[in-house]
Order: C-alpha cells, then structure tokens, then sequence
C-alpha cells in the first residue's frame, strides 16, 4: 500500500522494502507505463519464482497495477502513475 507522509509517498509492504526491489519496481511500472502489455509479456518478463523477488507480486498486491481480464492488457493503476510521479529515480537514491 502507498500512504502519504510529508508530502511523499511511502510504501507499506508486509515485506521489507530494499534499493533493489524498489528500483526493480520503479523499473517495471515505467515499462508497463510505455504502453499497456499482454498478460503473457508481463508475465514472461517479471515473474518469479524467488521468494525474496517477488516485484510483480508485490505491484499486484500493492495496487499499482491493473489488469483487464476481456483484452488480457496489463497497465499502471491509478496508484502506480501516482508512484512512479512521487518517486525517486531508482539512481538518485
């Protein structure tokens, strides 16, 4: 879940949140961001079988993005532009 705190916003997840899996999540929101992808793509490219990775999983739970079942589309939530325009580049931190 994203919260607001001072004018941030801050990522509750019931796992801890690394540099790496928040760049990795910056990172699958801007390419979902380019342009809406299928289902399959997104799964070939981002699931993970890692129980210490779990990017999409974690988007998924977090509501960052959203899936439309009739097209089989995957695109960014209301919730994941909102992160992706409160975020810092994944390099500047």
């Amino acid at each position: 879940m994203l919260r607001r705190a001072d004018a941030t916003f801050v990522r509750e997840s019931a796992r801890p949140v690394t540099a790496s899996t928040e760049a990795l999540t910056r990172q699958m929101l801007e390419w979902l961001a380019a342009q809406p992808r299928a289902h399959a793509e997104v799964m070939e490219a981002w699931r993970s079988s890692c129980p210490r990775l779990t990017i999409w999983e974690d988007a998924c739970i977090e509501g960052l993005i959203d899936y439309e079942p009739a097209s089989g589309k995957v695109t960014l939530s209301p919730a994941g532009r909102l992160y992706l325009g409160s975020a810092e580049p994944a390099a500047a931190k």
